[in-house]
């Protein structure tokens, strides 16, 4: 991508000492043709005499519910007690066969989810970005993932990072503050002094905003954002447009 490329009309950030990423799809692929799948290879392996999709389509509504539920932003004390993903997702499994009557394997199925989280593909723009702003940025991680499927992930592709974290360390959920103060104390940076780039309003642009990061939106299919959406401090659609934040910043 050249610089001519780039959408002229980015903004002008205040220079930051870290930019921090959240991983599935902002740096790699995790979309609905992964997913389903996933499910393909459960509906093999178990026998299940239903469609991946539909499947997929039920686990999906039951899993979003956890993440509704999984923290308490209005008062994070509140927050029911931490669970990773690898136990919430054997939970939704156990539901969904329940109420489908499917005699399938809750924790297997869980476990091929959490094997196939660690082999995602990676977007073709996210290893030139951090090439090029490695030699000019620090660069941390956070993502709401277990580290069973993280770390694999992130090693495999070759990709280094002073910091690594997942809500599984933190034992906390984005969009809640202490998650990115978590990984703030661990870059020993201001969050005032970092960016974060994420592909969710509510988990990543919200979040980082909450704490005075600088939030980027990574927006490559140009959803809308809506009108009662956070509002990020810039939006970009390929990842190499960083780079030319940095040569605009101040």
């Amino acid at each position: 991508m050249n610089r001519e490329d780039v959408n002229p009309g980015l903004p002008r950030l205040r220079r930051p000492r870290a930019i921090l990423f959240d991983v599935y799809d902002t740096l790699f692929i995790n979309g609905v043709e992964e997913w389903v799948g996933t499910f393909e290879r459960i509906c093999r392996a178990q026998s299940l005499q239903i469609g991946a999709k539909e499947l997929w389509t039920h686990w999906k509504r039951i899993e979003v519910g956890f993440r509704q539920r999984r923290t308490n932003l209005a008062d994070p004390s509140m927050s029911p007690p931490f669970k990773s993903y690898a136990v919430a997702w054997t939970e939704c499994f156990a539901q969904t066969f329940k109420e489908l009557g499917l005699k399938g394997d809750a924790s297997g199925a869980a476990q091929r989810s959490v094997t196939d989280m660690s082999k995602r593909p990676i977007f073709e723009d996210t290893k030139p970005a951090l090439a090029a702003l490695r030699p000019i940025a620090r660069l941390g991680v956070f993502s709401n993932a277990d580290d069973a499927f993280l770390r694999p992930l992130l090693g495999d592709s070759r990709l280094e990072f002073e910091v690594v974290a997942s809500s599984e360390s933190a034992a906390v959920y984005k969009p809640a503050t202490a998650a990115f103060h978590h990984l703030a104390g661990l870059m020993k940076v201001e969050t005032r002094d970092a960016w974060y780039v994420g592909d969710q309003l509510h988990d990543d642009v919200l979040g980082a905003r909450s704490v005075g990061m600088v939030a980027i939106w990574i927006n490559r299919k140009h959803a809308p954002r809506g009108h009662d959406g956070p509002v990020p401090d810039a939006t970009i659609d390929d990842l190499r447009q960083l780079t030319v934040l940095l040569d605009r910043s101040t």
